[in-house]
């Protein structure tokens, strides 16, 4: 206890630690209150309270609620988490996002332009199906037509908002500014996940269990937390060497370090990926009612075993795939050659391009399938008698984002103690960060 009163006191002596903090605080306190603004012309005492499943039940947790509030943020950062993927993508398809990667900041700036530009597109296609779809027409008081248009418009100034909110954690607040909008999101559904099961395990509407079933969820949570920060910072560390230079009486190089190839290159992409296909089944029932009674049902059941394997198996598809994309080793082994480098007992060039995919692949096997059990445990926990809304704290996309979101920004709080000369966050040991470099600085969204 006294050294973490200590490391909090050091944080507070670092002025330009504790402006970002306290900034990136009232960025987030702000986003919170603005959440609760319902969109004009409609009547909040008319809306539908019961809570979201399914897709709209993800897209509400990571709006923090707003989705089933009709909140003028109720699109929430989606739709720029949405271009950001898309952009990426074509920057490994398409030649000239290829190119423009490779301009350096100019090339950053382009791609970034182009992502608000994608942003604001789907957001209105986004929002004119918000409107039609998820608000109800007696909460509606405004003539249908001028109260789509409105919504359009404020939907969409409010989804460039909490962009804006977010590029600004970034650039002067701690940690990254998207990912923390999420994050906080995802939080606040947690007292009132708490509450519901406190009252379905001691409270006066308790179905049974007690405080011992209670303090042993608790404990699987835990367990659950501690094996997911496993899995996020679990890297393999490939030694490179570097040919030393002698320039007059200097020596450059020589040195030795190491490419941290992660467990789980893809993040939390491969279970938004899967999950998009598993809502197929229960979209086309709701088209097609004649498709109700088929083998699509057991599909449409989160908690069955056929979802649960099938959901399994896809995880374990798109990971590779996802980090097949993303993660280059013939640019790798280009980039050593050209620095000077070799992994030790590996020939430069083609060889070394082998021998790290050969480690990719080896690693991304483990790393897909603990991800896979990661993704079904709030299924699992659900079949346990643990509320819905508790469940999703178990694992899953909320679960990885959240991890991943505290490590990096634990990550950027060391970085500061450290150059400071104050001792780190933990007493042995260093916050490692998604890079895999120990107190090393991360921008990653997601």
């Amino acid at each position: 206890m006294k050294k973490l009163f200590t490391t909090l006191s050091n944080i507070w002596k670092i002025q330009e630690l504790k402006e970002r903090i306290l900034f990136t605080l009232l960025i987030l306190l702000v986003y919170r209150f603005v959440s609760h603004v319902v969109l004009p012309g409609v009547d909040p005492t008319a809306l539908d309270a019961n809570e979201k499943s399914g897709i709209l039940g993800i897209l509400d947790m990571f709006a923090g609620g707003s989705f089933s509030r009709v909140s003028i943020l109720a699109l929430g950062v989606m739709p720029y988490i949405s271009a950001s993927i898309v952009v990426q993508l074509l920057g490994i398809a398409v030649p000239s996002f290829q190119k423009m990667q490779k301009e350096g900041e100019s090339g950053r700036k382009k791609m970034n332009q182009i992502t608000r530009y994608l942003t604001v597109a789907i957001t209105i296609v986004q929002s004119v199906g918000y409107v039609k779809t998820q608000v109800p027409a007696e909460a509606i008081l405004l003539p249908n037509t001028l109260f789509l248009v409105l919504s359009t418009f404020v939907l969409t100034a409010g989804t460039l908002f909490v962009m804006w909110l977010g590029e600004k954690i970034t650039d002067k607040g701690i940690g990254n500014g998207t990912s923390l909008i999420i994050m906080t999101g995802i939080i606040a559904r947690l007292p009132q996940a708490i509450s519901q099961e406190f009252s379905a395990r001691v409270g006066s509407a308790s179905e049974g269990g007690g405080p011992v079933a209670l303090v042993l969820e608790i404990v699987a949570l835990f367990a659950v937390v501690m094996f997911t920060i496993l899995i996020v910072q679990g890297v393999r560390k490939v030694p490179v060497q570097y040919a030393k230079k002698i320039v007059g009486n200097r020596q450059f190089g020589g040195v030795r370090q190491y490419i941290p190839l992660k467990v789980n290159a893809a993040g939390v992409m491969p279970i938004i990926f899967a999950q998009a296909l598993m809502f197929i089944p229960g979209a086309l029932m709701q088209f097609v009612p004649s498709l109700q009674g088929s083998w699509l049902v057991q599909f449409s059941n989160t908690t069955s075993l056929a979802y649960s394997l099938t959901f399994a198996f896809l995880i374990i598809a798109f990971t590779f795939f996802y980090t097949a994309i993303t993660v280059n080793p013939t640019q790798m082994s280009d980039d050593m050659k050209k620095n000077g480098g070799f992994i030790p007992g590996v020939k430069p060039g083609f060889a070394t391009s082998t021998f790290i995919d050969d480690v990719i692949s080896k690693i991304t096997f483990p790393g897909a399938v603990f991800l896979a059990i990661i993704a079904i445990l709030p299924s699992l926990a659900v079949k346990f008698g643990i509320k819905q809304e508790f469940a999703h704290f178990f694992g899953g996309t909320s679960l990885l984002i959240l991890v991943g979101v505290v490590l990096d920004t634990l990550q950027q709080i060391e970085s500061y103690l450290l150059m400071r000369h104050y001792d780190g966050l933990m007493k042995t040991g260093r916050v490692t960060g998604r890079t895999g470099v120990p107190a090393a600085s991360s921008n990653a969204a997601l």
